[in-house]
């Protein structure tokens, strides 16, 4: 059994979704295993990445009794479509957005972002940890 099947299993268990909800679920499930299940990628070579997925496990909720858990995913292909779209954004607003993005604390150069570095970039992040203040909590931070 997949670990994205036996997820939704435990959710409809601990009464977090109901029984409608998860059968929507398994069948996106069903529907997106063809093409991930296909080997379009040659052998010896990783499949290529559809999802960035963050999870973060603690034993205090993060505003309210008992513990907490955020499971987010997002599309890979959101971001490959940001970084072409982002070499149609003229020079002059670049250099604006860089200056207005350092000044919000995060320093990056979107000039320097190149759609044949994303691949790259994306297989950095199954190699990324993350650091967490409280002793308990789990951050997982993984592509799919």
């Amino acid at each position: 059994m997949s670990e994205q099947r036996r997820q939704i299993l435990q959710m409809l268990a601990d009464g977090k979704i109901t029984a409608d909800e998860a059968e929507r679920l398994i069948a996106a499930l069903e529907r997106d295993q063809p093409t991930s299940s296909s080997s379009d990628t040659e052998p010896g070579q990783k499949p290529r990445r559809r999802y960035l997925r963050v999870v973060v496990d603690s034993p205090e909720n993060f505003g309210g009794d008992g513990p907490g858990r955020v499971n987010v995913r997002v599309p890979l292909q959101l971001l490959r479509a940001g970084v072409r779209l982002a070499s149609l954004i003229p020079p002059q607003a670049l250099s604006q957005a860089n200056e207005e993005l350092t000044k919000s604390g995060v320093p990056i150069d979107l000039t320097q972002l190149k759609p044949q570095h994303i691949e790259e970039l994306i297989e950095h992040l199954d190699e990324m940890t993350v650091d967490v203040d409280q002793p308990d909590a789990k951050v997982q931070v993984f592509c799919e």
